[in-house]
């Protein structure tokens, strides 16, 4: 779990930020201006770059992020999951931070998304849709990987917290039991409750209950299910409750 000092650190930093992406807005007239990026879901082409998480992909598929997966500032990370799926400024830095400390790009202020690839920083053993490292991808869809995950939805038109906690717990013990080099100290677990806990929250809201063809389509396509129905919550997804969330995931992996 984030410790308070930088709960605190990411709260001072998000209110900067969130400040300037208001005074933009209202600058330019708000909300009355339509957003003339395209966001229609692309593909990446081989030259393109990606990370581990499908969640970001996903927004540099739709052009929330640079479709080229190229030097990412901390402002584009918050505008991009603030426009994309309404995430706070400080739930968006607790990776912004870490990942400007893999960046790759001779600038302090910006990385590329295949810096995420790194092992042991965000990216973690028992990855939900990816192998680990010691198999030498850990970046690449795993259809393998996922269908481990996924046998556990069943027929489900929904994912309660229970299923996703019993999916998750499942795939750890899975890539113990496959990887001799398997490790997940305790920062790289709270990546892994996490990651688990944002497609519950950004697909089903503080109960769960996530529409398991959403997650289905993020986890396999690296796309935002917008064809499928889904659209961008009108309710500020916080760090407070996916930190609420965390401890339901943790409360029922016991």
């Amino acid at each position: 779990m984030a410790s308070r000092a930088v709960l605190k650190v990411t709260s001072v930093i998000s209110h900067v930020f969130d400040g300037l992406y208001n005074a933009v807005k209202t600058l330019t007239g708000g909300n009355k201006v339509k957003d003339a990026a395209d966001h229609s879901f692309q593909k990446p082409s081989p030259a393109d770059r990606r990370s581990p998480c499908p969640m970001v992909n996903a927004l540099a598929n739709h052009g929330y992020l640079p479709r080229d997966g190229k030097d990412v500032s901390l402002a584009k990370l918050i505008k991009g999951f603030k426009e994309a799926i309404n995430l706070a400024p400080d739930a968006t830095l607790l990776v912004g931070i870490r990942a400007l400390q893999l960046s790759s790009t001779g600038s302090l202020f910006t990385f590329h998304l295949d810096d995420l690839n790194k092992h042991g920083a965000i990216e973690h053993d028992g990855s939900l849709s990816r192998k680990d490292a010691f198999f030498g991808d850990n970046h690449t869809f795993s259809p393998e990987t996922w269908a481990q995950v996924s046998a556990h939805f069943g027929d489900r038109e929904i994912i309660p917290i229970e299923v996703a906690a019993e999916a998750r717990k499942a795939r750890l013990a899975k890539a113990a039991e496959e990887n001799p080099d398997f490790k997940l100290p305790s920062d790289q677990e709270g990546f892994s409750y996490i990651e688990t806990s944002l497609y519950l929250y950004v697909f089903g809201g503080l109960e769960g209950n996530a529409k398991t063809e959403w997650v289905r389509v993020l986890m396999e396509q690296d796309r935002l299910p917008l064809e499928e129905g889904f659209r961008r919550s009108d309710k500020l997804l916080t760090i407070s409750d996916i930190l609420t969330m965390k401890a339901k995931v943790q409360a029922a992996s016991s």
